[in-house]
């Protein structure tokens, strides 16, 4: 894969995520704009959240189908035209329909760009590692970029800014990838066998992606709160408090690098292994932890959960073919986004029925559990129908 293709791939990952956080970011801007509630503002979300997991699984058959450069071209491009129409239109309804169409767009990226990240074989790890941050970030620019443009200009310029951007890039794509087309749908017709033990790899894929999203969405959306919670002895404001939380993730998004770079050199399942019982350790001792005490675990914490998302990424390279991975990544990214619809609600009801977060943070801790059982069930050294051809070594 060259460097630009892969420059690509990567901003795509962070634009995907900047602009699906654009509007709940934006809505006290634009609720004072349009004369109505932030709270009726916010709601108008729903429907590009919706869209974002449920085209999914259309994207992926899509790309594998037909072709995932031209897939990609229709993300950068329909995202961009989709957020300039939302910076255009005035009527609170038109907002919902085209903040949905930005939804419908934005579900191409993950089963198509991460396809194309994994495919090649070689430092798969590293390159999905990589890849993972650079979404990461495109959450943490939603907030920053918006306080720009909500200081020096207005939420409408920001959309169609953003807007101009995506489609500029996508011109770039399809110039870049014009040639690339027909070679890359070959070598996915000669990519074609899975791997003898396929089956039980995505069957504890699948276990890890639901119950691992619960625990990262529950940890993501509670830790502001958490650590609000925990450090009230040192009487921190808001910004101080949102400050650490920031840190705390951003410390760990890198994680992801380290683990696809140790996965690509060493075995999977001992690290999985060591991450999610790990995982589960943490949170049992975040469930009492009090002051900078909980700041240091909820570092380890959200290591923990970082790291394990590369390694998900990274079996379902590994084991489907190539021809098969948009639709095998669709339906991982279907169960995740479903799961971080339900997060929320959970937490809420959790907190509020339950004792606080203790009982949070207990349950985030038998999920582990139950996860840690699961990448057990993982095969050790795996070989692939052509090393059994071949006479291979387990």
């Amino acid at each position: 894969m060259t460097g630009t293709r892969f420059l690509y791939l990567n901003v795509g990952h962070s634009i995907d995520h900047l602009f699906m956080l654009m509007f709940p970011a934006v809505a006290a801007l634009a609720a004072a704009d349009l004369g109505a509630g932030y709270g009726e503002l916010l709601t108008l979300a729903t429907g590009s959240f919706i869209a974002f997991g449920a085209f999914s699984l259309p994207a992926g058959w899509l790309a594998d189908r037909f072709s995932r450069e031209i897939m990609l071209s229709i993300f950068f491009i329909g995202i961009g035209g989709a957020m300039i129409l939302t910076g255009l239109v005035t009527e609170s309804w038109h907002i919902a329909v085209t903040l949905t169409l930005v939804g419908m767009f934005a579900a191409i990226y993950h089963p198509v760009g991460l396809a194309m990240v994994a495919r090649g074989g070689g430092d798969v790890g590293r390159r999905i590692g990589v890849n993972g941050v650079w979404g990461n970030m495109g959450v943490a620019a939603s907030a920053i970029s918006i306080g720009l443009f909500a200081d020096f200009a207005g939420w409408r310029e920001a959309f169609l800014t953003a807007g101009l951007v995506s489609i500029v890039l996508g011109i770039g794509w399809t110039r870049l990838t014009r040639a690339d087309r027909l070679a890359a749908g070959a070598a996915r017709k000669r990519d074609a066998s899975p791997s003898l033990d396929w089956k039980r790899v995505l069957a504890v894929v699948f276990i890890t992606t639901t119950i691992g999203g619960f625990i990262f969405n529950a940890m993501t959306v509670s830790m502001p709160k958490v650590l609000d919670d925990r450090l009230a002895v040192y009487q921190l404001s808001a910004t101080e408090v949102g400050a650490i939380a920031s840190l705390v993730y951003a410390a760990a998004a890198f994680t992801q690098v380290a683990v696809g770079r140790a996965i690509d050199r060493f075995a999977i399942k001992p690290i999985f292994l060591g991450l999610m019982a790990g995982q589960a350790i943490a949170l049992y001792a975040a469930i009492n932890s009090e002051g900078w005490m909980m700041v240091a675990i909820a570092v380890l914490v959200m290591v923990m959960v970082f790291g394990q998302i590369p390694i998900n990424d990274t079996l379902i390279a590994r084991h489907t073919p190539d021809a098969w991975r948009g639709r095998v990544f669709s339906v991982k990214y279907v169960l995740s986004f479903t799961v971080s619809a339900a997060a929320v609600p959970s937490i809420s009801w959790l907190y509020d029925s339950g004792g606080g977060f203790p009982t949070m943070f207990t349950v985030a801790a038998g999920a582990a559990v139950i996860i840690t059982f699961a990448v057990a069930a993982l095969p050790g050294r795996q070989r692939t129908a052509l090393e059994t051809a071949v006479g291979g070594d387990d």
